[in-house]
């Protein structure tokens, strides 16, 4: 099922692209209305509105299909925000993706390098950035362009049709029981098989749901590789090429019967929504030590500002002592020789100020003190921030292993679950089965020994009919020969005189040699005496 934000993100693509002076508008003028159309249609009907205004550059290395289906993946994958663009991590995966289905190995270096470059923007491109981006082979250098087509296919079959696995396997027919090779694809709510993979003549579909369930089966009928999908109406048997793709359509089908009884949506889109979700767990923990570090840093600044005021104090001081000083030296040299009293009095003022100078010194020094410890305290706690930063890092990788290991843990107790109801199912079943075989036996032994006499008796009769054929036979000679004589005769006194045989008394029957031995009466005595053996060998147990 597509979603609302799925479908606005092409329109906003083609409005965009439609309204040239920036304005919000466009006029009806340039839309065209267009019923009975599915989401494909429509992206194709944005795309040719905005594509045409917007690829300009003919170093592109992909053909105008790969490009649309780098602009479908990047509406998938884009933020639900306007403009749309997409982020560094999205396109990390996307890339991940496009590089696994090629059969390339991920250069995490080149792509640090590209991050780096993108974090000195804004950590995000446009659909026409990432189009170029793939286009002028940045991270597919050395691939030919009908490598990165069928890279960008696979990628595009699973993220927006949302094909879940395909390949060639035979079906079991219903009505025929025939096998018959079929292309499948699988999604998350059903199974299609085509005759070929250019999808041209769909044969059928079999809908999945919470009640369906997919199990091995025995070799049988010559197939090996078997496995059937249970459905509430019906049942598929189909067979794989070998016993790891057997293993991956029966995963594939399971985990797409476990997310509809969960109700979940396709994983492609569970993944996109747990990516975001940890990136606005990111976010929130990043704008939280972003809130920290600015505390810190205003009450450093707050710090700052009340030493500067105390070194302000200080100089003020020591400026004001000076002054002192000096009022102090022209005053006794002007009374020097009428005021000796007032020099010793000023004598000690002055050994009283040099004393506070002296303490005025040493509570700067203090300060100065205190400044290095809260610049040591502040360089500490970016360490600890540092620190924390990674024990979170290693703590969630934790989680993430152990979450993993666990529902392996609970996929292996399932498996074997299974493996041993289905051994017993096989127990029971090939005990049957020998009762069943043992009674088949017995009356194929039975069938056999009557029909062995049966065999004894024919063979009997069989000799009889032979003695009489070879007796008929000699008869046949004996009245050939005869025949012949008289043919000499005839041909030695052709002309003088004529042959006259005297007519039979009865009809006699007629054969390709001449007149048979046997008369109908005989004939039809000899059939009902055979009829009446063969009723006694029927009847014969």
């Amino acid at each position: 099922m597509v979603h609302r934000d799925e479908v606005l993100r092409p329109i906003w693509h083609a409005f965009s692209a439609l309204d040239a002076d920036r304005s919000g508008k466009v006029s009806k003028s340039q839309l065209k209305a267009q019923e009975n159309w599915d989401f494909m249609e429509l992206n194709k009907m944005c795309w040719t509105v905005c594509a045409r205004k917007n690829i300009t550059d003919n170093r592109l290395l992909i053909s105008d299909s790969d490009a649309f289906k780098v602009w479908c993946i990047f509406n998938f994958l884009s933020e639900d925000q306007y403009p749309l663009v997409i982020v560094t991590e999205e396109i990390e995966y996307f890339l991940r993706k496009l590089i696994e289905a090629t059969g390339g190995s991920w250069n995490e270096g080149r792509f640090v390098d590209y991050k780096a470059q993108l974090s000195l923007k804004r950590n995000s491109l446009s659909v026409w950035e990432l189009t170029e981006l793939v286009g002028m082979g940045y991270f597919t250098k050395g691939m030919n362009q009908q490598t990165v087509s069928l890279g960008l296919l696979e990628v595009f079959q699973e993220l927006i049709l949302g094909i879940v696995k395909q390949g060639y396997m035979m079906k079991k027919g219903h009505k025929r029981k025939n096998w018959t090779e079929r292309w499948f694809q699988l999604r998350l709510e059903s199974v299609m098989y085509y005759v070929r993979e250019d999808l041209a003549e769909l044969k059928g579909h079999i809908s999945l749901d919470r009640h369906c369930c997919v199990e091995p089966l025995p070799d049988k009928e010559g197939k090996k590789n078997l496995f059937i999908i249970k459905c509430p109406d019906k049942s598929f048997e189909i067979s794989a090429s070998d016993k790891k793709k057997r293993q991956e359509w029966i995963q594939a089908i399971q985990d797409c019967i476990n997310h509809l009884r969960q109700g979940l949506l396709e994983p492609h889109r569970e993944a996109r929504l747990r990516r975001r979700e940890l990136r606005a767990r990111m976010q929130v923990e990043q704008d939280l030590m972003e809130d920290r570090m600015k505390n810190l840093q205003l009450a450093n600044e707050r710090k700052q500002r009340q030493l500067e005021a105390m070194r302000k104090d200080l100089e003020e001081a020591a400026a004001k002592a000076a002054m002192e000083e000096s009022r102090r030296i022209r005053t006794q040299a002007e009374l020097k020789n009428q005021f000796k009293v007032d020099l010793e009095r000023e004598k000690m003022v002055r050994q009283q100020m040099e004393e506070e100078v002296a303490q005025k010194s040493s509570e700067l020094e203090l300060y100065l003190q205190r400044v290095r410890e809260l610049e040591d305290m502040y360089r500490r706690l970016e360490e600890a921030l540092e620190d924390e930063r990674k024990t979170r890092q290693d703590e969630e990788s934790l989680r993430k292993l152990q979450a993993r290991l666990l529902e392996e843990e609970v996929k292996k107790r399932a498996e074997l679950e299974h493996m041993h109801l289905q051994q017993q199912a096989a127990m029971s079943q090939t005990q049957q089965e020998k009762q069943l075989l043992e009674a088949q036996w017995r009356e194929q032994t039975r069938a056999l020994h009557t029909a062995t006499e049966q065999l004894h008796s024919l063979e009997q009769q069989r000799q009889g009919a032979l003695q009489e054929y070879e007796a008929v036979k000699k008869k046949l000679e004996q009245a050939a020969d005869k025949t012949k004589s008289w043919k000499d005769r005839v041909a030695q006194h052709e002309g003088l005189i004529r042959l006259i045989q005297p007519g039979n008394k009865v009809n006699q029957k007629m054969t390709n040699w001449g007149v048979a031995s046997v008369t109908d009466a005989e004939l039809q005595m000899k059939e009902k005496l055979w009829q009446v053996a063969k009723t006694k060998r029927d009847d014969a147990p």
